[in-house]
């Protein structure tokens, strides 16, 4: 399996069950319904281990731009992941959320005509701020991803039990989501809203509505600063 392929089939795995544990969370008629905040921070953090244990003895397992990009930034090269393997790593997220978004709807086909809230809808594809205030949000999806990038290099410091990594990784995610979240989300990750948001405008979804294209660009250029900034400092520091 070659990275692209690793990177898309992560990406996938990552977005069918952290967009999925969403949509039970927020769709009508699901048996998790109405579940809460806890659920939703939980499910991702397992979908990041489990993504992560599928494809990282391959390509890494980055899964998400902000990491290729803060990897690339800081030097931190690989037998797999060289200059010229960054716009490859890239396309797969982008490619693999898409088609994990596809999945989430599939799965929930039943329950988005049942589902009267486009906002609900929405956001089981994508991010939305609890508080719409650009400044703010975007300041959110930076500390969030500056978080996780010092976090992520921080645990490459140290030594693990072989096959315990995955799981501090997710462990990490769900921190950032229950301490950092509650105010966009936690996006984190460009290739998981915006390939979910491209996927969300293109389904043939009952009653949807918009894609909100104009928060968009927040979790894109938030976590890509945020990412390369947390790489950076932490690099300075140890």
């Amino acid at each position: 399996m070659n990275t692209f392929f690793a990177e898309l089939v992560g990406t996938a795995l990552l977005i069918l069950l952290g967009n999925g544990v969403v949509g039970g969370v927020v769709l009508r008629g699901t048996k998790n319904e109405n579940s809460g905040w806890m659920v939703i921070t939980l499910g991702w953090g397992l979908a990041v281990t489990f993504a992560v244990y599928t494809v990282g003895s391959i390509s890494g397992a980055h899964l998400n731009p902000a990491v290729t990009l803060a990897l690339a930034a800081t030097g931190q090269w690989s037998e797999t992941f060289t200059p010229a393997a960054i716009p490859i790593y890239i396309a797969g997220q982008m490619l693999g959320a898409m088609l994990g978004a596809a999945l989430v709807y599939l799965h929930y086909l039943p329950h988005w005509a049942g589902t009267e809230d486009q906002g609900a809808k929405l956001a089981v594809f994508c991010n939305a701020p609890a508080i719409r205030h650009t400044s703010s949000n975007l300041f959110s999806e930076f500390m969030g991803t500056f978080v996780l990038l010092f976090g992520l290099c921080a645990l490459g410091a140290n030594k693990f039990a072989e096959g315990l990594n995955p799981l501090v990784v997710g462990g990490l995610v769900l921190s950032i989501g229950l301490s950092l979240g509650g105010t966009t989300g936690y996006a984190i990750n460009p290739a998981r809203d915006l390939g979910p948001r491209i996927a969300h405008s293109l389904l043939p979804i009952p009653g949807k509505g918009g894609s909100d294209w104009g928060y968009s660009w927040i979790p894109v250029v938030g976590p890509i600063i945020g990412g390369v900034c947390g790489a950076m400092v932490y690099k300075s520091i140890f």
